[in-house]
């Protein structure tokens, strides 16, 4: 049962790497007012979502403690992020603000996990 929470959590990793990538390589474009949410950011949202809840199920199954108001919170942001992204997939560029919103929640989505124990 590790190895596979171990695949889930890389899987975990690799999501959070595609959405935070897609934004930091748009931060130029945010500048010049022309980011816009590329394609990548919308599977690597889905792949935080997808493999999260299969965490969530296999610490349950475990009985290892689960802080559901953490999760609750985690999970509210992402459901946020990517209810925004994607609505605004197909827009050629995104308000700045909008786009500045994604990426400060992706941030406080991430010192979440990594701070509050």
């Amino acid at each position: 049962m590790d190895v596979l929470i171990h695949l889930f959590v890389g899987l975990h990793i690799i999501g959070i790497a595609a959405l935070l990538g897609g934004f930091l390589t748009q931060m130029k474009a945010m500048g010049q007012g022309t980011a816009r949410f590329v394609p990548v950011m919308l599977y690597g949202a889905l792949t935080m979502l997808v493999s999260g809840v299969i965490l969530v199920g296999l610490h349950q199954a475990e009985d290892h403690t689960v802080n559901n108001i953490k999760i609750g919170v985690k999970l509210a942001l992402l459901i946020v992020i990517l209810g925004l992204v994607y609505v605004k997939r197909d827009e050629e560029t995104v308000d700045k603000r909008l786009f500045g919103l994604v990426g400060l929640l992706t941030t406080a989505n991430i010192f979440i996990a990594v701070l509050w124990t």
